[in-house]
């Protein structure tokens, strides 16, 4: 195998995805009080969806060690990592550990920091499957890929915030008022993979109207590129900002998948995240 691609597990790849791109996806651990949970294909996401929503501690969430990540890097040429943003979990660091560590034993290895999450990780699966698919040489791969995510925008809308206040990313009486007003605040990566608030709405319509707005605010070309939307337990609305997109912009590729275990766990029931 001259490329392997490796993606930690909040990277929504489906199994059908996960065959067809060969990418090896390397888990998360995730914690509702003093339970542990892995992200991996024996996550029981309904059951852990009901265990999340019963919590009434902190949740969190641990990054994979670097020894996963070294066997992962073992039996290939080069092995290309995509992790969660660095500014939002460890799993980056770990990687670049894991990377010192493979190497000294001969291996190649290059880590992309997504400054993302979730869509935007699947978003440069895709790409980074492409120009290999291509041929391109990995300093082309590399500078290509690198040059996406400084363009890249991720934008997300929770319907439920109880796991912003749980962690400790939200106020607690901040995300009562919103809830209590029905009022659903669109969030997004500021450019460096941390989070921010952009903007705010309140019902179905504008929530896709406003996820819609963002692309056209963004000044970005759309025809020939891809989108990718992931939802958590929302093919409706999924489907209905799909639509709206298909009418408004020149997407090549527009892809809906379900988020996996800690893409679910920080949406929640009914998030929704966009990547372009």
């Amino acid at each position: 195998m001259r490329y392997k691609i490796i993606a930690d597990s909040c990277c929504d790849l489906t199994t059908e995805l996960k065959e067809k791109m060969q990418v090896t996806t390397i888990p998360l651990n995730m914690t509702l009080g003093e339970k542990c949970f892995i992200d991996d294909d024996t996550l029981d996401l309904p059951q852990f969806m009901e265990e999340m929503k019963a919590c009434t501690t902190k949740i969190g969430s641990a990054s994979p060690s670097p020894m996963l990540y070294k066997e992962a890097f073992q039996g290939a040429h080069t092995s290309f990592a995509i992790t969660l943003s660095s500014n939002l979990s460890s799993s980056y660091s770990s990687a670049l550990v894991a990377k010192d560590m493979a190497e000294e034993e001969g291996a190649d290895v290059h880590v992309f920091d997504s400054k993302s999450a979730s869509a935007g990780q699947l978003l440069l699966a895709l790409k980074l499957r492409k120009l290999i698919d291509e041929g391109y040489h990995k300093s082309e791969i590399i500078s290509s890929l690198e040059s996406f995510i400084s363009k890249m925008k991720t934008y997300f809308v929770l319907e439920n915030l109880d796991n912003l206040v749980k962690n400790g990313r939200m106020n607690k009486i901040t995300g009562k008022i919103l809830s209590f007003l029905h009022i659903r605040p669109i969030l997004g990566s500021d450019g460096d993979g941390n989070i921010a608030l952009f903007t705010q709405a309140r019902g179905q319509n504008q929530i896709i109207e406003k996820l819609a707005d963002t692309i056209e605010k963004s000044g970005r070309s759309t025809e020939g590129e891809s989108i990718v939307i992931t939802h958590c337990n929302n093919p409706g609305l999924a489907q209905k900002l799909m639509n709206t997109l298909k009418n408004r912009y020149q997407f090549k590729d527009i892809h809906i998948v379900p988020t996996r275990g800690i893409s679910s766990m920080y949406a929640n029931d009914k998030g929704i995240i966009i990547a372009f």
